[in-house]
């Protein structure tokens, strides 16, 4: 992308503002971008004041009509692709064809949603009692709070927020501390957009301190639904906070990704998936590839494959087209990497390539030989760190893929239809994503994304996911001139 970073702010319809309190760091250089203002305890306030007063108005649009305010923010999305997806690359660090990646996905979504806009079906049932009529309908819930990550600093609240949008929701996001900027960049893009089609305020962000904005929000009984995504430890402090006051949760949380590569399978094939997810992103997706769980017969040569296209791996500046490597996020995500590979070390793990830390937060991706019951692999470690395990069965395999806390995504590789149906079977992958012949990251957004067991159980993006943001109702109408009961109950006097 051509332009300094402060040509990319200003076509983005930013300005720097040096006298604010949060300062967005570059991970691969460890300067500053910019600085945006945090909010405090009156703009939470007012903030949600206004979501609230926005969602009455709203809500009333017809879904179509909201869906086309949608298709116009994707418009602007598609305008600036190119500035928006470098701002995600300058500040998450995933290389630039990820952050240009990651826009396009927003783009897709709002698509999708402009799509759903009519199609937000409801149910008749036939009714046992003769003259009625009996179906469901759904409305919208009210202003929805969105917790995001670093790791796709855009992409998921629009995962969130645009289908929440055309269900006649508000929203008020808050997003990681670490990615500030494009946060920044997606609310300009939401205002001026929102402000043509006169509904200001239906997309709200909060930039602040978890105390001061992440509590407040989950305890707010004007926000029927948080979704947050981060680690499993914040989303059990998520669910409990909002669940003491019967609020509705969204949880996309840890994810510890095995791959399974059967003795029949196209190892190639399994090369180029499994350096994707191992190594994408630096790691840093809930979809990264964490555990290599490969037959005996072929996991000699899998492993020297591997060990050869990782030392392929251009690793260096994110913003050059070369690097398919960008840094990790902060040097404390550095130093946990490292402090894992010396507990793997310690618990009889061997070094197969990689492991050092080259400058900055800059690491080489690191695969391990690792004993089946190692405790290690039940934590997930959010870096380029991919653990390989040999098995002798397809049993064993699959017991050793769900025989982690959490449940996000899982493959498996093998030409053997009986081989993938044993997986995909209910005594199979456990996970809320289940692959075949692909590896476990990149999931488009026509199925619905979300995991299970300590993953938190949420679904986002497509399918039916639009049903989280709505609140069903059963409708009845008696259309005789009699009052016959359910269940043929006679209630006489």
């Amino acid at each position: 992308m051509a332009g300094s970073v402060a040509e990319i702010l200003e076509r983005l319809g930013m300005a720097d503002d040096s006298r604010g309190e949060l300062a967005s760091i570059n991970p691969a250089t460890g300067a500053s971008i910019g600085r945006v203002r945090k909010a405090d305890a009156s703009d939470y306030e007012s903030t949600v004041a206004r979501s609230a007063a926005a969602f009455e108005k709203w809500r009333m649009r017809p879904a179509p009509v909201r869906g086309r305010v949608v298709a116009d923010i994707g418009a602007e999305l598609r305008r600036l692709k190119d500035d928006l997806g470098a701002l995600v690359t300058l500040e998450s660090g995933k290389i630039l064809a990820e952050g240009k990646g990651e826009v396009q996905e927003m783009i897709d979504i709002a698509d999708f949603a402009v799509g759903l806009s009519r199609q937000l079906y409801g149910l008749t049932m036939p009714s046992e009692r003769p003259g009625h009529r009996l179906y469901e309908q759904w409305h919208p819930l009210g202003p929805v709070g969105v917790i995001t990550a670093f790791n796709f600093p855009v992409a998921v609240w629009s995962w969130n927020a645009l289908i929440a949008a055309v269900c006649g929701d508000t929203v008020i996001w808050k997003p990681s501390p670490l990615t500030p900027l494009t946060a920044v960049a997606v609310q300009k893009i939401c205002e001026r957009v929102m402000a043509a089609h006169e509904c200001p305020w239906v997309f709200e962000t909060l930039i602040g301190d978890v105390e001061v904005v992440g509590e407040p929000m989950l305890s707010d009984r004007r926000l029927p639904l948080i979704s947050a995504t981060g680690s499993c430890r914040m989303g059990r402090h998520v669910a409990q906070k909002v669940a003491a006051r019967l609020g509705r949760t969204l949880l996309e949380l840890g994810g510890n990704n095995a791959v399974i590569v059967m003795g029949d399978a196209d190892l190639d094939l399994a090369l180029r998936a499994i350096l994707f997810g191992a190594v994408g992103t630096a790691g840093q997706r809930c979809t990264s590839i964490r555990r290599l769980l490969v037959q005996k017969a072929v996991a000699a040569k899998m492993v020297e494959l591997l060990r050869g296209a990782y030392r392929q791996v251009r690793i260096g500046d994110p913003m050059d087209p070369a690097s398919l490597m960008g840094p990790l996020i902060t040097e404390k995500v550095v130093e946990e990497m490292m402090d894992a590979l010396d507990k793997i070390r310690a618990q009889g793990g061997e070094l197969v390539c990689g492991g050092k830390r080259l400058h900055g937060n800059f690491v080489e991706p690191t695969i391990v030989r690792s004993p089946p019951g190692m405790p290690m692999m039940q934590e997930e470690v959010f870096a380029p760190l991919l653990h390989v395990v040999e098995f002798e069965t397809l049993d064993e395999a699959i017991a050793l893929n769900n025989g982690v806390p959490q449940g996000l995504s899982s493959a498996i590789f093998t030409k053997d239809l009986r081989n993938s149906e044993a997986f995909l079977s209910a005594r199979g992958s456990d996970c809320g994503i289940a692959n075949v012949n692909i590896g476990t990251s990149g999931a488009e957004i026509g199925g619905a994304f979300g995991g299970e067991k300590e993953t938190g159980g949420g679904r986002e993006s497509g399918s039916d996911a639009w049903k989280a943001y709505m609140r069903r109702q059963t409708v009845t109408i008696n259309y005789s001139t009699d009052l016959p009961l359910a269940q043929g109950i006679e209630f006489k006097v």
